[in-house]
């Protein structure tokens, strides 16, 4: 800091780069510089980090950041000393040579800021390490892990509340989540005995990001067509299995796709070489499982394709968020199959063993994660604005049009339904209710299938009366049914179809009408639009730069976009700067990181301006 009295202006101009605050970091650093308590809900890349790392910088003492995942607290810390900002991280990774080493140069003031993992907090040298030191602030970071009503529950956390009590004095508290509906925000506040704190909620859209969902059977069709369209873009693509990743992953490389994988059934060391061949654009492409993810900072990921769908909206909301970071334009497409509901209900019923809870409390996570189930499969299924779907969940109410989804850029029209719903209706009833949407499909569509037979159901009154239907119409029906309250399918281990009290206004006699998408084209011009650059620059020099990017991020082994981000390298292939004002005048450019490179850069650009 050079012993100089900054302000918060001048600190996020001189270590960040940036001339102004976002929505809501403003608000939030002001709160916590007054010693008060502050609780942001801003969704990925809205700059949550700011907030607690400007103030940490400004308070006298040290900042301890609670952070769930080692990847996270790497990323974090590795940006800071980018910037010219002393931190470290403290977690299973040190050696205790290590340990001991960061606890004493934290302890002789040497760190403003210390990541530390949950589990570290009542460990007796850490405990003792805090106890002689002026903690300024404690911030939550992925504060939604707290709850045990989130989809990210983790047991740790419910240790940060008793290690604040240990403390000879209450710091300011600071906590932050992306994803929070308005039972979990109060959960985290209550579990962290938040003080009065100023909630911030900046708003779960991100303009940035098209939403698409996708029904075609040939996934990966789908997946090769886009990366073959956009081919020097990186980006994520999750499965719900290990054995998906893998088989996804060996026949992209086979098809000439630089493409890694992540899950937890591989070792430590191939995860971390696999994450690193990610984030260094070695292999620009990740398939993985949810167990990637959470805390990684690559500002250039264009696209998230959900290979399969995820258990709820909170989990999409977050995996998808992960592109776009920097705030330029991403895709994030969900391939949905019906299968995906199976496989997801099947992973809810297994049995959890968690000493935390009862038997009751058990009883009642399994209830919600398949209703929270229940919703993902609406949105995979609805023909009403896909941003406005995930707006309306987290609690915010939109236009129904955002004008930037897969749903508002096709042109639908209003099917009438009403004898294929009587139809679905009469075969459930005549059926005795004891079968699933595959029975239920195939006997009205007249499939001739041994289980049919078995089951008796080719004798059924209602067998091939549908026969004409295509058997995905029919299923769109059953799942339109169903979202509308019209029939219930069970959230058993084996689901199965029973009518509600809704079933018998089928056959009123008001028309039941669907919307169908007009066409079934999925190669558009929509999609070539959701990617348009948010600024003119020269892409020629945006490449050179690029390759001098990767020459510094090699030498000095870490990620290409800490050095900077492709959004820093397009505002310098659009502005061109000649001087070192001019450069500091670039978005994402600080003090140090003008020191460190600005000579660089200032050659390539005048060299290719020639």
């Amino acid at each position: 800091m050079g012993g100089i009295l900054l302000d918060k202006y001048q600190i996020l101009k001189k270590y960040f780069g940036y001339d102004s605050f976002r929505n809501g970091q403003e608000t939030i650093i002001d709160t916590l510089l007054e010693g008060k308590d502050a609780f942001g809900i801003m969704p990925t890349g809205a700059g949550k980090s700011l907030c607690y790392q400007v103030p940490a910088l400004l308070m006298k003492g040290i900042t301890l950041v609670i952070s769930p995942l080692i990847s996270l607290m790497k990323d974090q810390v590795g940006t800071l000393n980018q910037a010219g900002i002393h931190a470290a991280y403290l977690n299973a990774t040190l050696t205790p040579g290590q340990y001991r080493k960061a606890l004493q140069l934290a302890s002789e003031g040497r760190y403003k800021i210390i990541y530390v993992a949950p589990e570290r907090l009542l460990m007796e040298d850490f405990l003792r390490f805090a106890l002689q030191v002026n903690i300024s602030m404690v911030t939550v970071d992925e504060a939604h892990c707290v709850s045990q009503w989130g989809q990210d529950f983790r047991p740790s956390y419910l240790k940060i509340a008793d290690f604040i009590h240990t403390l000879p004095y209450r710091p300011v508290l600071s906590a932050f989540t992306a994803t929070a509906t308005k039972e979990v925000k109060d959960d985290i506040a209550v579990s962290l005995e938040l003080q009065n704190p100023e909630i911030v909620t900046t708003g779960f859209d991100r303009k940035n990001l098209f939403y698409q969902v996708n029904t075609n059977k040939d996934k990966f069709g789908e997946v090769m067509a886009y990366l073959t369209e956009h081919p020097a873009e990186s980006g994520i693509i999750y499965c719900l299995t290990r054995k998906t990743v893998e088989e996804l992953c060996e026949k992209l490389i086979r098809h000439g796709i630089l493409a890694t994988r992540y899950h937890a059934g591989l070792s430590d060391q191939e995860r971390a070489k696999n994450q690193e061949e990610f984030l260094y654009d070695v292999s620009p492409v990740m398939v993985a499982t949810n167990a990637f993810g959470m805390g990684i900072d690559k500002s250039n990921v264009r696209f998230v394709i959900h290979y399969n769908m995820p258990q709820d909206i909170e989990s999409y909301y977050q995996e998808a968020g992960r592109a776009g970071r920097d705030g330029e334009e991403a895709n994030c497409i969900l391939l949905y199959s019906p299968h995906d509901v199976v496989i997801n209900q099947f992973l809810i019923d297994q049995p959890v063993e968690n000493e935390m809870f009862t038997k009751e409390e058990t009883l009642l996570i399994k209830e919600r994660n398949k209703e929270r189930l229940k919703q993902m499969t609406f949105y995979c299924t609805t023909n009403q604005c896909l941003r406005d779907f995930i707006l309306r969940y987290f609690g915010e109410y939109t236009s129904n049009y955002c004008g930037k989804c897969s749903n508002c850029l096709t042109e639908f029209v209003d099917l009438d339904i009403t004898e294929s719903a009587q139809a679905i209706i009469s075969c459930v009833k005549s059926c005795g209710q004891r079968f699933g949407m595959t029975v239920i499909t195939d006997t009205l569509h007249g499939s001739n299938s041994a289980k049919l037979k078995q089951n008796g159901m080719t004798g059924n009154s209602c067998f091939g009366s549908l026969k004409e239907v295509p058997v995905y119409r029919i299923r769109q029906i059953i799942q339109f049914l169903s979202n509308h309250g019209y029939i219930l399918v069970t959230g058993d281990q084996y689901p199965v179809v029973k009518l509600t009290d809704r079933s018998r206004e089928v056959f009123d006699k008001k028309p039941l009408l669907m919307k169908v998408a007009k066409e079934q084209e999925k190669k558009d011009e929509n999609k070539k639009k959701s990617h348009t650059d948010s600024m003119d620059y020269d892409y020629a020099l945006f490449d050179e730069l690029r390759k001098l990017r990767l020459e510094i991020a090699k030498e000095e082994r870490v990620p290409p976009y800490i050095v900077f981000s492709d959004k820093s390298l397009k505002d310098m292939s659009a502005r061109k700067p000649k001087t070192r004002k001019e450069f500091l005048e670039v978005n994402g450019v600080g003090e140090n990181k003008c020191n460190k490179y600005g000579t660089k850069f200032l050659e390539v650009i005048a060299k290719k301006s020639l």
